[in-house]
C-alpha cells in the first residue's frame, strides 16, 4: 500500500466527519443558509490567497523539476480558483474585494494557514507537501461525492462543478505521486511526521466547514 492510500485510509473516520458536515450537506440540496456560505467564501478567499503562497514555497524547495512544476502550476490554479470565486459568487452573494480585503481571518482560518506556513518554514519539505495534500484529497472526494446527490437547480452549482471536475481530480493525483515519491525516500521518523502533517491538515478542513456553517470569528 502506497503512503498517500495507508495515511487516506488512517483518516477515514474524519473524512466521514466531513462528509456528514451539516454545512456540506444543505449545500449539496441547495438549502445552505446564504449566511453561511457567504462566510465560507470570503474565508475560502483568504485562505486561497495563504495556500498559493505556501505552494509557491513547496515549488522552491521541491528536489525535482517536475515536482517545481507541479507546485507552481498548484499555486497559479489556487489564484485562479480565487478568481472564479469572486466573479461567480461576489455579486450574487453582495460580496466586494474590498469588503475580503477589510475581512479577518476567522480562527479556524488563521490556525490552518498558520499551521502550513509553520510546516513551510520550519519543518521538511516531506511534511510541507504532505500537509498541502489534504486540500486538493479531501476537496475532490466531496465535490464527487456532492456531485451525485446534489439538487438541482442548486445556487451553489458552480462550487461542486469546480471541486467535482475531472482535471482537479487529475491534480489531486499528480500531487498524491509526489507525495508518494518523497515518502518512498524518507525515513520512517519523517514518514510519521508525514502522516502527522496530513492528519492535521485533514482536520482542518472539518473545522474549516464547521466554522462556515456556524459562522464563527473571534469572540472578543
Amino acid at each position: 500500500m502506497s503512503f498517500c492510500d495507508a495515511v487516506w485510509e488512517d483518516v477515514a473516520p474524519l473524512r466521514q466527519s466531513i462528509l456528514a458536515q451539516p454545512f456540506l450537506a444543505e449545500l449539496a440540496d441547495g438549502s445552505l443558509a446564504p449566511d453561511s456560505f457567504r462566510h465560507y467564501i470570503v474565508q475560502d478567499s483568504l485562505y486561497l490567497a495563504e495556500y498559493a503562497r505556501v505552494l509557491a514555497i513547496a515549488a522552491a524547495r521541491a528536489p525535482s523539476a517536475a515536482a517545481r512544476l507541479e507546485f507552481s502550476d498548484g499555486a497559479k490554479v489556487a489564484v485562479q480558483v480565487e478568481e472564479i470565486l469572486h466573479q461567480t459568487f461576489f455579486g450574487h452573494f453582495d460580496i466586494t474585494p474590498a469588503m475580503v480585503a477589510m475581512s479577518e481571518p476567522s480562527p479556524v482560518c488563521l490556525g490552518y494557514t498558520g499551521y502550513l506556513a509553520s510546516l513551510a518554514a520550519t519543518r521538511s519539505y516531506e511534511e510541507l507537501i504532505a500537509g498541502i495534500l489534504p486540500c486538493f484529497s479531501v476537496y475532490w472526494e466531496v465535490g464527487c461525492a456532492i456531485k451525485s446527490i446534489a439538487g438541482s437547480p442548486n445556487p451553489y452549482e458552480a462550487w461542486i462543478t469546480t471541486y467535482a471536475d475531472p482535471g482537479f481530480g487529475e491534480a489531486t493525483r499528480r500531487v498524491s505521486a509526489l507525495v508518494d515519491h518523497a515518502a518512498s525516500l524518507a525515513t520512517p521518523s519523517v514518514r510519521a511526521a508525514m502522516a502527522k502533517a496530513f492528519r492535521t491538515a485533514t482536520r482542518y478542513e472539518w473545522m474549516f466547514w464547521d466554522s462556515a456553517y456556524r459562522q464563527l470569528d473571534w469572540p472578543i
